[in-house]
């Protein structure tokens, strides 16, 4: 735009810019069809993108900048877009949550459902691929969390909106080990169990006797020993 264009009372262009005023109808179908694109491309992009933010809050603090700029250093946009698209965010995350609210099915549909990670001492591969998280990952919730034996877990669950929950059982239990076989010096916290071993793959533990034999679980044949914390009353 030229400088001879620009006039500080030219409502006109303040106002609508230089598109007409028949513009603000498709700013309205512009915020619609790229705020739900972003949901739906936030809600695929997996959980823990989002942190404890719920899917639609990510969606609108990372728009309310693009909504805000262009009319705040464009000469040629006009300011009522951009009020109008803000209006429409707001419109937006407010109804959402309002569905969501009052039925089941819309909020699951938003943000998702939680997800079991860990159950009873054996990784959910399933739905660790799912939530497209690695064994490291689970590995390093459960050791900043203080446990260092899968078996120890009954339930880790990755919340809808990004945060892990962890159950422990009441008693220790043989399991796989969460610390890395690399560091000798933290691995002496724990014992091995010489009656029971348990899959590197998912954590099955299984008398010492069927080492032998395939993973019931996962259908891998890579045993090792389990573990326990030292100093833990096991009877295996």
């Amino acid at each position: 735009m030229k400088k001879e264009n620009i006039h500080l009372v030219d409502w006109q262009r303040i106002l609508f810019g230089e598109a007409p005023p028949e513009f603000m109808l498709e700013v309205f179908i512009r915020s619609v069809v790229i705020y739900m694109a972003f949901v739906v491309t936030a809600r695929y992009l997996g959980k823990r993108m989002n942190g404890q933010l719920t899917i639609t809050e990510l969606a609108v603090m990372l728009t309310l900048g693009a909504i805000i700029s262009p009319a705040m250093q464009l000469p040629e946009r006009g300011i009522l877009q951009s009020i109008l698209a803000l209006f429409c965010t707001l419109l937006f995350q407010r109804g959402l949550g309002l569905l969501g609210f009052k039925y089941r099915k819309v909020e699951q549909t938003i943000f998702g459902k939680e997800a079991a990670l860990v159950k009873d001492g054996i990784l959910q591969l399933d739905q660790m691929a799912a939530a497209r998280i690695s064994r490291q990952q689970v590995d390093a919730v459960l050791r900043s969390n203080g446990i260092y034996n899968v078996g120890q877990v009954k339930r880790l669950y990755l919340e809808a909106y990004g945060l892990f929950t962890i159950y422990q059982k009441e008693q220790d239990e043989p399991g796989l080990s969460t610390l890395p076989k690399s560091d000798r010096a933290v691995t002496s916290i724990l014992e091995s169990v010489d009656e029971e071993i348990v899959c590197n793959n998912c954590g099955n533990a299984v008398p010492a006797a069927k080492k032998d034999e395939v993973c019931t679980v996962c259908g891998q044949k890579v045993w090792e020993k389990a573990v326990v914390n030292r100093g833990s009353n096991i009877q295996a």
